[in-house]
């Protein structure tokens, strides 16, 4: 039979650090709410948690590059909002955003969860910010521990 490797949504030791954008603010705060629900609803502790504003979603994957090369994170959540508006701006952002966090996943060594949220209009967006079922941000803090754990498992 096989082996079976699975981790615990438990964030008592985790140390979490966040990136979140401050462009589309109405949305991203939702998101970081979010995420810091689920992270203190998993046992997560403040002093283990830091939370790192950028200005904008393209500057988010420089700062989780220097926040997972920095050896103090088990893993990070990047969250921000890139929403359609009339020009191409929001394909070259919403692309670069998730190349950048992408190259620095696999670069470093510690989990990057993914709450970007690319959306064609601001109620797509809200939506997915909203409750706790729908908030990305709450499942990509969720993403956070579980892969900080099995990083742990199967280091």
């Amino acid at each position: 039979m096989a082996r079976v490797i699975e981790a615990k949504l438990d964030a008592r030791d985790v140390r979490i650090g966040i990136v979140v954008s401050r462009f589309n603010m109405v949305v991203t705060e939702k998101l970081l709410q979010g995420a810091l629900d689920a992270l203190k609803r998993y046992g997560g502790r403040e002093e283990n948690i830091d939370v790192l504003r950028v200005p904008g979603c393209f500057e988010i994957p420089f700062f989780a590059s220097k926040m997972a090369f920095s050896g103090k994170y088990d893993a990070l959540v990047c969250l921000g909002a890139v929403i359609r508006g009339e020009t191409a701006h929001f394909e070259h952002i919403a692309s670069e955003v998730t190349r950048g966090i992408g190259s620095v996943t696999r670069a470093s060594k510690i989990p990057i969860a993914f709450g970007v949220l690319t959306t064609y209009n601001m109620e797509q967006a809200l939506q997915r910010a909203g409750s706790e079922m729908e908030n990305k941000g709450f499942e990509a803090a969720l993403v956070a521990i579980e892969m900080a754990n099995l990083n742990r498992t199967v280091l």
